[in-house]
């Protein structure tokens, strides 16, 4: 095979992988929307069926404290996955980068076809992220489908906190407090999660 047709099967490839990883792109967002809407399903069905218990003392707490974990622990595998979607997307979107970079200096010439790629390689992921419209940082990360899951979570969690505490304690003023400090804590601890696993991917 000579240099000719060694660069014909290379540029094949290289669009059967950029399709391939566009389709996962695409994938993976489907995947987040989905699942943050079934979560927020499930949500929206229990603050319905607490309207409908609430006028009920006996059946309020059953009521709660089946719920409430319910949406805890499917709250927190949501959030999981939706981080593990968005380094999934981001190492696409990182890849795809790479080849538009090729296509630049192969083919575009005086052109500036794909010029994005090329600018500022020496930090891909932020040239990636830049490329889409995304400016890096940790603010950015509280746009994030996870983050805002995370923070629906940390609102469940404070509020049964609160619940307990206000049962043990008697005291709503407590109770709020306390709930209000360990809902940002969680909160803190998931964004801080999801900063983490953003670091690792500009290694």
């Amino acid at each position: 095979m000579d240099d000719s047709e060694r660069e014909q099967a290379l540029l094949t490839a290289l669009t059967t992988e950029h399709f391939v990883l566009q389709t996962s792109r695409g994938v993976t967002v489907a995947e987040s929307t989905g699942r943050a809407t079934i979560f927020l399903s499930m949500l929206s069905a229990a603050l319905i069926g607490l309207g409908f218990v609430s006028s009920s003392g006996d059946l309020l707490k059953p009521f709660l404290g089946a719920v409430l974990p319910t949406l805890i622990v499917t709250g927190l595998l949501t959030y999981l996955r939706l981080v593990q979607t968005m380094v999934e997307n981001s190492l696409d979107l990182r890849r795809i980068q790479s080849i538009r970079a090729y296509y630049h200096r192969r083919f575009a010439g005086e052109h500036d076809f794909f010029a994005d790629a090329v600018m500022g390689e020496g930090t891909t992921m932020e040239a990636a992220w830049a490329a889409v419209g995304s400016r890096p940082g940790r603010t950015q990360l509280l746009l994030t489908t996870a983050a805002l899951v995370g923070a629906v979570n940390a609102l469940l969690v404070g509020l049964g906190v609160t619940l307990l505490t206000a049962m043990a304690a008697d005291s709503a003023t407590l109770a709020v407090a306390v709930g209000v400090v360990v809902a940002l804590a969680v909160f803190g601890a998931q964004f801080a999660y999801i900063n983490h696993r953003s670091v690792s991917l500009r290694r």
